[in-house]
């Protein structure tokens, strides 16, 4: 099947017990169980529950995944792919990342003995180096929030060599524009609160995976940790995964002619975005990627001031945290999704202090452009 309908079917079959087409939201925290150990597949709704297995199954497929897990949040996905490592080990990290990660390197990982080398360039000597002794490899792309497009086959042949797991976060492109498992990577994780979702209702997080035995060590972990999804939230994740491919492509269209507009503006210094033809990383998003995306990064002339003032001004845009609803968001992420970051470490990032992140919504496209013209005056 294509994206599209596997979106929609993909182990979402008519209920076998009424005959539902959609897969009904099982809001029970117990199962009764016909005697001690024979049940019909599920005991307890923190071990597994048949509308998150729904989701995870359909997660896995659009992903060119063996196997799915969803999660509590973003952040929960990522901690109980991350527990698979243990006092002693290294992690190598594209230094451009989510605030959230990075605090769970420094602020939980690192006093447990677990140490972060972060990859700030592009050059082989500095990723091997980071990679000696590395047990895994962490990387987005496109980055958040300066977009940077990682290639994403080649880091995974450098972290094979090195014998490290290689783990990306797909959350900005979704499956819809890029699948790192086809491309190398032994396991894709994602915000699902964001594109995924779509409608900026839930919150929630995924992991998918090809290797048996390391789904089964994160899956370990989500029944005894206590992290995984509940079953309403994961039906809302199941109803925004329906219209994921139709909703990326008009985020993308809506993107692309700000994107356009932004660059042209006197007052715009700088604009991060994949899919202008005369970025440096336009070849390779357009190898690794068929969507664009939604999500745009720009400098206005004057700094975090002109910033302030712009987005003080937005009317359509909500200056908001969170990404990759129908609606369209603004955020400053040197004060917001990227403050628990240290300013130096910020700035070597290229997260200037102002620095706009744009999630550029489904909206008509001439009021989007209106509300940032007049914001832009």
């Amino acid at each position: 099947m294509k994206f599209a309908t596997t979106a929609i079917h993909a182990g979402q079959a008519a209920d076998p017990a009424t005959g539902a087409t959609i897969v009904p939201i099982y809001q029970t925290s117990t199962f009764t169980q016909q005697a001690v150990g024979v049940h019909k597949g599920y005991e307890y709704s923190r071990s597994g529950n048949p509308t998150r297995a729904a989701l995870e199954e359909c997660l896995a497929k659009l992903e060119n995944g063996r196997f799915g897990l969803a999660f509590a949040s973003g952040l929960a996905a990522n901690m109980a792919v991350l527990s698979t490592l243990a006092k002693g080990d290294k992690i190598a990290a594209v230094a451009d990342l989510y605030g959230g990660t990075f605090r769970i390197f420094e602020k939980i990982l690192r006093p447990l003995g677990i140490e972060t080398a972060y990859i700030q360039g592009d050059s082989d000597a500095e990723i091997k180096a980071a990679l000696s002794g590395a047990k895994m490899l962490w990387s987005e792309s496109p980055t958040n929030p300066t977009m940077r497009i990682v290639d994403i086959a080649r880091l995974a042949k450098l972290s094979k060599r090195a014998g490290a797991i290689f783990v990306v976060d797909n959350t900005f492109a979704t499956p819809v524009a890029q699948k790192p498992l086809d491309l190398g990577a032994d396991a894709v994780v994602h915000s699902t609160t964001k594109y995924i979702a779509g409608h900026s209702d839930t919150i929630g997080g995924a992991a998918v995976f090809n290797d048996a035995e390391f789904f089964e060590k994160v899956k370990f972990y989500q029944n005894a940790a206590g992290g995984a999804a509940g079953a309403f939230d994961s039906w809302l994740v199941l109803r925004g995964l329906k219209t994921l491919q139709i909703r990326m492509e008009r985020h993308e269209k809506n993107a692309l002619k700000i994107a356009e507009f932004l660059q042209n503006h006197p007052r715009v210094e700088k604009v991060n975005y994949p899919g202008l033809k005369n970025s440096p990383q336009y070849k390779l998003a357009k190898k690794q990627m068929s969507n664009f995306g939604g999500m745009i990064s720009f400098e206005l002339r004057g700094g975090a001031k002109a910033a302030k003032a712009a987005i003080a001004k937005m009317k359509i845009f909500s200056l908001a945290e969170s990404l990759g609803g129908v609606e369209s968001l603004v955020s400053l992420p040197a004060e917001m999704t990227h403050a628990s970051i240290p300013r130096a470490e910020r700035l070597k990032r290229g997260i200037a202090d102002g620095l706009i992140r744009l999630s550029v919504g489904i909206e008509d496209i001439d009021d989007l452009l209106e509300d940032l013209r007049n914001a832009l005056k």
